[in-house]
């Protein structure tokens, strides 16, 4: 298990679980070591739920399964915490990411890790939102003056807050993408074209919810958990199919992200898109070596490239200038990029 394997083990397993019927003892270690690390071992565990497999392979994802039930309860009561919260403000409460995929009861929901509570609240209203949060219990994680100012100017969502009694944290966001950011997407759209669940929440309509997994996998980050986002991609496309996805994607000016995302998807996990969609660019190569790069026992591999991915997604962030200025500052903080 050696820097010559990769997490393509994975992806194959994930789009073909009959596939690991060939897998030794080694190979079942490998896949189960890299799809904890890339958070995807409660899907994973789903994907291969019936399959023959070694008895000690099977506790692990009867365990993974498990967990991830246990981890869609807790997300959607923590939705419900937020409900009551807001709900005297009356204002829209659009859950997002994992936490609107299992309330929704997609498939993307099926086993899925589920970290922070993500809600989306109107801009003009977010200060309302923040304290009655505070009033309910959550306080903040970021006690760094920089930090703190940095996110209430520049970010698409609150400084991170935390629920003092259920140690539970929530990201409260106002857009999809961070201010500076050159791509500035319809945020009023989202939320004016979102849909209802009961008891007053909203999710995205998929259109929207693939727009945001596609800018925050593609137009954000640094694809660090990418595998996971690219399999909420392939499940939303599976599922919704690509209707009307192109014209959406113009709309909040992530053409270029929804149309890597596809192909991404379409390669990974043979997502069903058009034959036209799936010619790759120069680029294309670079991100699937990102996306798989670890090794055998899950750790991380290829630093330069995640290094390289690391400046590319502050960069899409911010002006040189500032980013040049933000990275000193973090630098002289003690932060050193993974």
């Amino acid at each position: 298990m050696g820097n010559a394997v990769s997490a393509a083990i994975l992806t194959r397993a994930l789009r073909d679980p009959a596939s690991t019927a060939g897998l030794d003892a080694n190979g079942w270690t490998t896949l189960l070591a890299i799809a904890r690390a890339e958070q995807l071992i409660g899907t994973l565990a789903h994907r291969l739920d019936g399959l023959p497999m070694p008895q000690a392979a099977a506790r692990i994802l009867a365990d993974a399964r498990a967990s991830a039930e246990q981890g869609r309860v807790a997300a959607l009561w923590e939705a419900e915490m937020a409900r009551r919260a807001l709900a005297p403000l009356g204002m829209p409460l659009v859950l997002l990411k994992g936490t609107a995929f299992v309330a929704a009861g997609l498939s993307a929901g099926m086993g899925r890790h589920i970290g922070d509570l993500d809600i989306l609240v109107p801009r003009e209203r977010i200060g309302e939102a923040e304290a009655a949060l505070l009033v309910a219990g959550w306080e903040w994680v970021k006690p760094d003056p920089y930090d703190d100012a940095y996110y209430r100017r520049w970010m698409h969502e609150l400084p991170p807050l935390i629920h003092r009694e259920r140690d539970r944290m929530i990201d409260v966001h106002h857009t999809i993408l961070p201010l500076t950011a050159r791509i500035r997407p319809d945020a009023e759209g989202l939320i004016a074209d979102s849909l209802p669940l009961e008891n007053n929440l909203r999710i995205l309509n998929p259109n929207d919810m693939l727009c945001h997994a596609a800018a925050h996998l593609f137009a954000d980050g640094d694809l660090a958990g990418g595998l996971r986002n690219l399999w909420d991609i392939h499940c939303l496309i599976a599922e919704f199919g690509t209707a009307g996805l192109e014209a959406r994607a113009a709309h909040h000016g992530l053409s270029s992200a929804v149309a890597r995302a596809a192909r991404q998807a379409n390669h990974h996990y043979g997502t069903p898109i058009p034959e036209s969609w799936r010619v790759w660019d120069s680029m294309d190569p670079l991100f699937a070596r990102r996306l798989l790069a670890r090794d055998g026992w899950g750790r991380q591999t290829r630093k330069l490239t995640r290094f390289a991915f690391y400046l590319r997604s502050h960069q899409l962030r911010m002006p040189p200038l500032m980013l040049a200025r933000h990275l000193y500052t973090k630098w002289r903080k003690g932060h050193v990029p993974g």
